[in-house]
């Protein structure tokens, strides 16, 4: 038998016994990661009931021991779901994310806690948490597929993590600031249209506080501005931004923001009255005579003041001239 058969053996029984002889002492569980555990005892982390467990990672969590934190408060909500120890080990789950950077996994856990325990005792506090994490993503940081693979800013989800919390509890102190975010975040997208819709909600909502009531009618009105000025512009949005203007400076008139608001109304009204004169340029390039002077009346009157109105009256009055003569 050569040399190189007998070590092809010897490297195959090994690898047989190996099993046997030398179990891994790496062991994974979901949830609670990788653990050194001696082969044939009992892990110095696990307990028998759900109040010592608790316990210990509550006091893992104390000493800023995270991982140790997370496998054993994972191991009362995995074992002990509905004990009286569940809904704090969910809590501190969400704790231990956030203390290692996993705000993603946290808010995750969070939002699990809630929907299981409605009327927890720190629901405002862990809707605050949910609230600061979704800023993270507002702001611009990067959500993780997997929660390994780091992927990129998304106003889409960031959005959705803003729609939980409301959803979670609409009338809460931080909801009507997480609605106005739902806007904000759907401006970050350039989608106006979904950001008027969010702030219009806000202000319907909790039209009963009155500063979050004007911030959402304001914004509703910008966000139409917005809308109107991409591409062509739309006269009908237009139209829409300073009826939106309109009410609030009607429903707030002490505010600050209503010299803002006259000013942004102005320019949109001179905006809408080069749209008519254009039309109505059109109009008369084709030989349209009062179709003419129907647009130019238009832009006369919707913004007297302007260079627009000047030169549409004057054009007025050259198409009449040109439509009393014999043969036009």
């Amino acid at each position: 038998m050569s040399g190189r058969l007998i070590k092809v053996i010897c490297m195959a029984l090994f690898i047989v016994a190996l099993p046997f002889r030398a179990p891994a002492p790496l062991v994974y569980r979901p949830g609670e990661g990788w653990t050194y555990e001696p082969y044939g005892g009992v892990p110095n982390w696990r307990r028998a009931r759900a109040k010592e467990q608790l316990e210990l990672a509550q006091s893992a969590f104390d000493k800023g021991d995270y991982n140790l934190a997370l496998k054993a408060a994972h191991r009362v909500v995995e074992q002990w779901p509905v004990s009286d120890y569940a809904p704090q080990a969910q809590y501190l789950l969400g704790r231990c994310y956030e203390a290692k950077g996993q705000p993603e996994k946290a808010f995750k856990e969070y939002q699990n806690l809630l929907e299981k325990q409605p009327r927890i005792a720190s629901f405002e506090e862990i809707l605050h948490r949910q609230y600061d994490i979704a800023g993270l993503y507002l702001g611009g940081r990067w959500f993780y597929l997997y929660g390994v693979i780091p992927l990129f800013s998304n106003m889409e989800k960031t959005a959705g993590l803003y729609g939980k919390i409301v959803k979670s509890g609409p009338y809460s102190e931080v909801a009507p600031l997480a609605q106005l975010k739902i806007g904000a975040a759907r401006e970050k997208q350039k989608d106006y249209v979904l950001a008027a819709e969010a702030y219009e909600l806000a202000a319907d909502r909790y039209h009963d506080r009155p500063k979050i009531a004007a911030d959402a009618l304001f914004r509703e009105a910008l966000a139409y501005q917005k809308q109107a000025q991409t591409a062509e512009y739309d006269q009908t949005v237009a139209g829409q931004a300073i009826s939106t203007f309109n009410d609030f400076m009607t429903l707030y008139p002490n505010d600050e923001r209503v010299p803002q608001a006259q000013k942004i109304i102005t320019s949109l009204k001179t905006e809408q009255a080069h749209g008519y004169f254009m039309v109505a340029k059109f109009y008369e390039k084709r030989k349209n005579w009062n179709g003419a002077v129907i647009y130019y009346n238009e832009a006369q009157l919707l913004d007297p003041t302007s260079l627009y109105a000047t030169e549409a009256k004057q054009r007025i009055e050259a198409l009449k001239k040109r439509t009393q003569q014999p043969g036009q």
